[in-house]
């Protein structure tokens, strides 16, 4: 995860790379060094493949939690708390680039505000949507939550699975 803003903008330039040549290189250096030959039949896309899929599965890099949560419904009495379950995310674990899966729980007691029911979902999709580790995902959430609606308590709970 990058540390400051100057890593984050250089990690959304390259993200960001029109032509991809960078990242279809890096892919087929990738091949070669695993022993294959990146111009046989079976993988000559998969550079172009990779880029697109990495590009995805970093789209959370280019999604602001600030404009996901910035409409909602102020001055709705509403004293009990909201609850969503089961959001389905996956994720790149950031040390070995292996995928994470699994679900999401957010609850939340309003105070003023309330957002949409289909905000959570995308909020946990800008976060999942980065290089992750678990802990840091559901401290995100939360943190995002209490940052931009202000309730009175907020919880975020992950179940997940790692591939490695």
């Amino acid at each position: 995860m990058p540390n400051t803003d100057d890593e984050l903008k250089q990690l959304r330039q390259v993200l960001e790379i029109p032509s991809g040549q960078e990242w279809e290189a890096a892919v087929r250096l990738l091949l070669r060094l695993m022993g294959e030959d990146p111009r046989r039949e079976g993988l000559r896309q998969t550079p172009s493949r990779v880029k697109r899929s990495l590009q995805f599965l970093t789209s959370g890099y280019r999604q602001d939690p600030a404009k996901i949560l910035n409409r909602s419904f102020a001055k709705v009495k509403h004293d009990e708390m909201i609850i969503v379950k089961d959001i389905d995310f996956y994720s790149l674990c950031e040390h070995h680039l292996l995928p994470f899966f699994g679900k999401c729980h957010i609850a939340y007691v309003p105070d003023k505000r309330i957002i949409g029911l289909s905000k959570l979902p995308r909020l946990v999709d800008a976060f999942a949507h980065r290089l992750q580790v678990q802990e840091r995902l559901t401290t995100q959430i939360a943190e995002a939550l209490n940052e931009h609606v202000r309730p009175l308590g907020v919880a975020c709970v992950i179940e997940a699975s790692h591939g490695g």
